[in-house]
């Protein structure tokens, strides 16, 4: 685990990146971007209602660790958030998961209503990729690169197909490895992205990109390991969103498997094997930031 002095400069990297993607997501959503006030306001209120910003701080940590400035990342980091905030507000809606409360107040569908959560959804998804066409100082290729990545990982082959394939199993008993390819898609394939993405900024090389993609594939598991935890240990009042809804939606998690402290063995294992997969470039790189950050992302407690 990382010392004293290791959280409190994880602390002030957490801090700046948050503060960078607020700002980019702010000029994102801004008063000129469309004729209807009401889905701007749900967009917003979407996007801009909180949130741990992990995306946008593993893109920001990539782009570091490749070599670039924080800045060069701005654009892959709003994009990656707004496309996790348009998947929470559909994964809410009452078709899916059917969720009134989200980052501690009510879900876009019951703020609004579910017409307009829907278009916010739509609408949220499609200004990530014009993000990513108009902003940032890129040649063409890394446009169409960091374009592809993210809409290979949100898409048909990444996140949708772990939504599909998670409402299809409610109700059944899943095998461990079934378990863990539906959080490899849902979850994982985002968080993998926003690494990608952060090292295509910086123009690193494929051989830096694909360490960063195994990387992320481990600490996207280890993430969603974690959220099963948290789902049966925390409160309501501390995750933000109603405490054992995975269990009332009968899904099959982490702990309902193989057990809270096989969970947490679990999610133990996967940070130790993230770490080991950043060694390969720690001679000509500092990894201590992902490093702290894969820890981070299971000592979490929201």
């Amino acid at each position: 685990m990382p010392t004293t002095t290791e959280f409190s400069r994880l602390a002030l990297f957490i801090q700046d990146a948050r503060a960078r993607v607020e700002t980019r997501l702010h000029l994102a959503l801004d008063d000129e971007l469309g004729v209807a006030p009401r889905l701007l306001d749900a967009m917003r209120y979407a996007a801009l209602g909180g949130g741990k910003r992990i995306r946008p701080m593993l893109s920001y940590a990539a782009c570091q660790l490749c070599g670039g400035e924080l800045a060069l990342a701005d654009a892959p980091a709003a994009a990656v958030e707004l496309i996790h905030a348009y998947s929470l507000v559909h994964d809410d809606l009452p078709a899916m998961d059917n969720d009134e409360l989200r980052r501690g107040r009510a879900t876009c569908h019951i703020a609004y209503d579910e017409a307009t959560a829907i278009l916010a959804g739509d609408t949220l998804q499609t200004r990530a990729f014009e993000l990513l066409t108009q902003h940032g100082d890129y040649s063409d290729g890394q446009r169409l690169a960091m374009i592809r990545t993210l809409a290979h990982a949100a898409g048909a082959a990444g996140m949708a197909a772990g939504q599909m394939q998670d409402m299809q199993a409610q109700g059944q008993a899943l095998t461990l490895p079934a378990l863990e390819e539906i959080h490899y898609l849902k979850t994982g394939r985002l968080i993998t992205a926003s690494l990608v993405m952060g090292a295509i900024a910086a123009n690193a090389s494929a051989a830096l990109c694909d360490t960063l993609r195994q990387y992320g594939d481990v600490i996207g598991l280890a993430f969603q390991v974690q959220d099963d935890i948290l789902d049966v240990t925390a409160a309501t009042e501390q995750l933000g969103k109603p405490s054992g809804s995975d269990e009332r939606h009968g899904k099959s998690t982490f702990p309902g498997l193989i057990g809270l402290a096989a969970s947490r063995e679990r999610a133990a294992q996967l940070v130790e094997q993230a770490h080991r997969l950043l060694d390969d470039v720690a001679a000509e790189r500092d990894v201590s930031l992902l490093k702290d950050l894969a820890s981070y992302i299971v000592a979490r407690t929201h």
